[in-house]
């Protein structure tokens, strides 16, 4: 018709389309690439590592949004797979995830570590020496039970080394003056200086204080008459005596560090201005008393420090069960108390073995298909059945309710086990910044 005009409707941007979960073979690609140590915090500029549509890096749309809506998506991810998805998605997305607040507030399950290390010491009950230059381990997803990425440690690695521990992501080995750090999932690895003194040969204990990519990121490792302190960047060593006892566990809570010896005291630990530690006063309730009990955990959840108790006692049904028990510590009142816990509610706790491995808490399991009010314990090595077991709150250990309770394999543990085990672990790339 005469006069008239079209209306011309303007085209708004298509949103990006859901990003597809990485494949196995992606996930292998993943695990080979290697990172440097010393990354740089991303910019907050919009620059995908993957391959995306032309919109998802439009300018004001997606890169644009705010950290707090960010974390506020990270707390609804219900995988790791997710989580791969999200950090590939822009720089800006992956520094919201350098920033989340805490890594024991994820509502997604960590990775199932289980070796596959050739032992040259078979029969030795003391630690034993590990063939790095042929370790292999495989990460497992209890969120995707069909998919796993298979690792191995970097070559040109010394021939014998001794599992010490892991810690953000990283796994630690030494042996004599040599010390190793490899990235459980990408296969980096660390070398820091040579230790120079001869208590180095005792060292059973290591742990990073923060992520590797802080300036305050500081390696420690204990031994019996020692403890050897290295600033990660730095060529050389402080060691301090130490004549305390045997340290069982160490955990940062809330800024500070609390580390648990192996008669169950617990103490603050401090850096500066020189490494010092300080037993803390904490009451016992009765009930903590009951049975034979076995080293127990320590365990972030939130705003918790948690104590996860493996005990032993007499049940005129059950014979000798195994049960697990939670304690709160309340610091509430002028000395601090050990609270018991009925119920962890709508919570998960994923624990090892071997203390000197990390433990973690999930918030809402039931997304990804898992349980509440459960403690999910990765196995023994040699138990192939099942790479772990979930027992709930209070109930008795399948499978430890006979006569002869210390038989089972969760009821034999000292707190460290002589040669690398299953454990949990998270990579080194979601640790927070503030931790």
């Amino acid at each position: 018709m005469a006069g008239s005009r079209r209306k011309r409707q303007r085209r708004r941007p298509r949103p990006p389309s859901p990003q597809a979960e990485p494949s196995p073979t992606e996930l292998t690609a993943l695990g080979q690439r290697e990172v440097s140590v010393a990354e740089r915090p991303f910019k907050k500029t919009c620059h995908s590592s993957v391959s995306t549509s032309s919109t998802m890096c439009e300018p004001h749309v997606w890169p644009g949004l705010m950290d707090s809506i960010l974390h506020q998506i990270i707390a609804l991810l219900s995988s790791f797979q997710d989580l791969l998805a999200f950090s590939g998605t822009c720089r800006s997305w992956r520094a919201a995830l350098s920033s989340f607040p805490s890594i024991y507030t994820f509502t997604f399950p960590p990775l199932h570590l289980k070796p596959d290390i050739p032992n040259s010491h078979p029969h030795c009950s003391s630690f034993r020496y590990t063939l790095l230059y042929k370790c292999r381990w495989q990460l497992g997803d209890p969120s995707k039970r069909t998919l796993s990425l298979r690792c191995s440690a970097p070559q040109n690695t010394p021939n014998r080394m001794r599992y010490l521990g892991c810690s953000y992501g990283y796994l630690i080995f030494s042996y004599y003056e040599n010390c190793l750090l490899v990235d459980m999932y990408t296969g980096a690895k660390v070398k820091p200086p040579k230790l120079q003194s001869a208590g180095n040969k005792e060292t059973y204990y290591g742990i990073l204080t923060a992520p590797l990519n802080l300036p305050i990121s500081h390696l420690l490792l204990c031994s019996r008459s020692s403890i050897f302190y290295w600033q990660v960047g730095t060529n050389s060593w402080s060691e301090h005596p130490f004549g305390g006892e045997r340290i069982l566990q160490i955990v940062l809570f809330k800024g500070e560090f609390f580390a648990m010896d192996f008669h169950h005291r617990l103490h603050t630990m401090r850096f500066a201005p020189q490494l010092s530690m300080q037993e803390v006063g904490v009451v016992w309730g009765e009930e903590m008393f009951v049975g034979v009990h076995f080293k127990p955990w320590l365990v972030i959840s939130g705003d918790m420090l948690l104590m996860l108790d493996l005990s032993v006692g007499i049940h005129h049904s059950y014979g000798f069960p195994g049960t697990f028990q939670v304690f709160r510590l309340d610091f509430s009142a002028q000395t601090a108390k050990w609270m018991k816990m009925e119920k962890l509610e709508n919570s998960a706790l994923f624990v090892s073995l071997d203390r000197r491995n990390p433990t973690f808490s999930c918030t809402n399991p039931e997304r990804w298909g898992g349980k509440s009010n459960c403690i999910y314990v990765a196995k023994p090595s040699e138990d192939s059945d099942e790479p772990w077991t979930a027992v709930e709150l209070g109930q008795p250990i399948p499978g430890a309710t006979h006569c002869v309770p210390y038989s089972h394999a969760l009821l034999r543990t000292e707190g460290h086990c002589s040669q690398l085990e299953n454990l949990w672990v998270l990579p080194s790339f979601i640790n927070g910044v503030d931790q």
